[in-house]
């Protein structure tokens, strides 16, 4: 009798690879580009991946994929959100700015149609 959805301690990166569905070179990029994501290494030099770094991975793939993040602007939230869960207000900081992003948005957006209203009546 097989045992099926064993919890694993360390996960290979081929393993990883499959329950994200990532390529391996895309992991191994992400490495390179996102501090926070840093699986250690055994004996061999083959990568071993925790829970944690499952997590990092599938919320970068969030970032980047589902809600169209550049890998510059996924680093920065990143770094803002794990740095701030460890103090305990990730959650009230990102409410935060999200509500300065969208009335920063709503003003832009309302001078910007100022201004092309200003043109049309130019060019009337």
């Amino acid at each position: 009798m097989q045992i099926k959805n064993i919890k694993k301690l360390y996960y290979s990166i081929g393993d990883v690879s499959q329950m994200t569905g990532l390529k391996q070179y895309v992991l191994r990029y992400w490495e390179t580009e996102f501090s926070i994501l840093n699986p250690a290494k055994n004996r061999a030099g083959n990568r071993t991946y925790k829970d944690e770094d499952i997590k990092i991975i599938r919320h970068i793939k969030e970032l980047l994929y589902a809600k169209k993040f550049t890998i510059r602007g996924a680093k920065q939230y990143l770094e803002e959100y794990y740095s701030n869960k460890s103090e305990g207000t990730s959650n009230v900081v990102a409410i935060s700015s999200q509500n300065v992003d969208r009335e920063f948005l709503l003003d832009l957006k309302k001078k910007l149609q100022e201004t092309i209203n200003m043109i049309d009546k130019l060019k009337a």
